[in-house]
């Protein structure tokens, strides 16, 4: 109860001094089966599909009318999901089996299973290589992926403990280092790692979301700060006071927001003005250990996983 005292304080104080609404509201509450945890989720704007993980395997929403499509299942541990449209083939890490699993986009069925490292989880499309990375935090290594046949193109030694990644499509591939506060770039093509730049005043980043127009990389840190870095040179242009436990970023190009979820129960919300500078917004009110989003590009609509009394909910927010 005192949990969810401050974090419903937080948002109504956040209110108040901002003052401007980030204009979402939750439209509705989809019910999928099974209870247990979860982690990221992806929304393939595109072929207008949500992918869930979801403890064991990955739920499949359609992306409008937001009815159950399918599931993945053989996915243990189930943690990042990527795609990759131009060969029809998904990639999913089944962080208790140390593999990806391969699947097919339009049946959902199972292709293929890659070893990789140890507890693989977040994972990033990069175009430039025709390569998905994934991130092996039990290994404190990256492992890359040819998206066209499923072989593994090599490891990469990243010596710490990984959180979130984005690739930007043009050959730079970043990834948190939350035990060490720094945050990596690796080149696509040749798998060195480029840089390893410190986030402070972030400490322990969680979560990474890019800008890919303005190169600005948005990083949310567990010591309740967000901060805007350089894409190419990892300088600190900005920082701003964020909630509790945050677990994904993610930035709409159109709408110039910042969105961070928050295990505390809110979405954090800033509006971009220029590349440097950002304004807070009023924070989304979401629900007690709701950390991860996933954001529809095409239509601005986010989806937030939730488990209350058993019930494991997708909440879904429009824009107003």
């Amino acid at each position: 109860m005192k949990f969810l005292a401050t974090a419903t304080l937080a948002v109504c104080l956040a209110t108040m001094l901002n003052g401007q609404s980030s204009t979402y509201k939750l439209e509705s509450k989809v019910l999928l089966p099974g209870g247990g945890g979860w982690d990221y989720v992806t929304v393939d704007a595109a072929g207008r599909r949500v992918y869930v993980s979801h403890a064991t395997h990955v739920d499949v929403m359609d992306a409008d009318s937001l009815k159950p499509i399918g599931t993945i299942d053989g996915t243990p541990g189930v943690h990042g999901i990527a795609v990759a449209p131009e060969v029809g083939r998904g990639f999913i890490t089944a962080g208790g089996e140390g593999k990806v699993v391969i699947f097919d986009l339009k049946s959902l069925k199972t292709i293929a299973e890659v070893s990789v490292g140890k507890k693989p989880d977040a994972i990033a499309f990069d175009p430039a290589s025709n390569r998905v990375f994934a991130m092996n935090g039990g290994s404190e290594s990256a492992t890359a992926i040819n998206v066209a046949d499923g072989t593994i193109a090599g490891t990469i030694d990243l010596g710490g403990g990984l959180e979130a990644t984005v690739a930007d499509g043009k050959g730079n591939v970043w990834v948190n280092l939350d035990d060490q506060s720094l945050l990596v770039r690796i080149d696509s093509k040749t798998m060195k790692i480029l840089n390893r730049w410190p986030v402070a005043p972030c400490a322990s980043p969680s979560s990474l979301a890019l800008d890919a127009q303005n190169r600005r990389l948005f990083v949310g840190c567990r010591n309740h700060v967000m901060a805007v870095a350089d894409a190419d040179t990892g300088r600190i242009v900005a920082h701003y006071p964020i909630g509790d436990h945050v677990d994904t970023t993610a930035f709409d190009p159109e709408t110039k927001l910042v969105f961070s979820s928050l295990g505390e129960g809110s979405i954090a919300v800033f509006r971009q003005d220029t590349p440097d500078s950002y304004t807070a917004l009023d924070g989304i009110p979401t629900a007690t250990g709701a950390k991860t989003m996933g954001l529809d590009l095409k239509n601005h609509r986010l989806f937030v996983p939730s488990l209350s009394s058993g019930e494991f909910h997708v909440l879904v927010f429009d824009r107003l």
